[in-house]
């Protein structure tokens, strides 16, 4: 019977440490499952996802005002017999948006370089050039996402140049360059590519061609430019 006994409370033991071990362990997989679902983030539906995007689009292009600054560099031919160069080149603009698409854009831009004039009677280096142009047309969105955009524009207006900076009182024709002048026709087409960081600044890319009409002669030149734009004020 004492045995018999022994053995009743040996089986009591085991069941009740298996009892205890299955409670533990369901408890435990029952935290695990809640705290997974805790963490478990919330999945956005495709309807919220698109009128959130649609909200930052409209707030981006809904602004009044651009204003964009930056540089790059530009091939120019100083002369009519002279071979190209490369210039260092600044750009400053603004745009006025009559609705998210169209705007009216003033622009300021400057060249550097030095020409290529090789091997002269006067026995001088390559002088130093400039060129700068005050332009306005306008500008077309012709693509518009929540962060990329694309942007045409025309300008045209004025240009001046000089071109004989470091040639110590020698005419600029006498070196195979352009005459300098303070009024000259100018003219350019481009295209802005856009990258959104934020609804009101970007990162811009600008190809570019430019016309110039120094020595009565057309100057086309090509190249690009790169900075920031800045968006501010509000279309309605």
């Amino acid at each position: 019977m004492a045995v018999w006994n022994v053995t009743l409370k040996k089986i009591s033991k085991r069941k009740l440490v298996a009892a205890a071990l299955f409670v533990f362990t369901a408890a435990a997989m029952s935290a695990g499952s809640a705290q997974a679902q805790t963490r478990r983030p919330r999945r956005e539906s495709s309807a919220n996802r698109k009128a959130r995007i649609q909200r930052t689009i409209e707030d981006t292009y809904s602004h009044r005002w651009e204003v964009a600054g930056g540089g790059g560099y530009m091939r120019w031919r100083s002369g009519p017999f002279l071979q190209r160069n490369n210039e260092v080149t600044f750009f400053m603009n603004g745009t006025y948006f009559l609705n998210p698409k169209l705007g009216i854009t003033g622009d300021i831009r400057g060249a550097y370089g030095n020409a290529k004039i090789g091997n002269t009677i006067f026995d001088l280096p390559n002088p130093q050039i400039s060129e700068y142009t005050f332009m306005g047309g306008p500008t077309y969105r012709v693509y518009a996402k929540q962060k990329s955009a694309i942007s045409l524009y025309a300008l045209g207006g004025s240009a001046l140049g000089k071109f004989g900076g470091s040639s110590k009182g020698i005419l600029d024709t006498d070196l195979g360059l352009w005459p300098s002048s303070n009024a000259r026709a100018a003219f350019s087409v481009g295209a802005n590519f856009d990258y959104n960081l934020f609804p009101n600044l970007a990162v811009r890319v600008s190809p570019a061609y430019v016309g110039t009409n120094f020595g009565g002669t057309i100057q086309n030149s090509l190249g690009g430019n790169i900075g920031v734009v800045y968006r501010f004020g509000r279309i309605h």
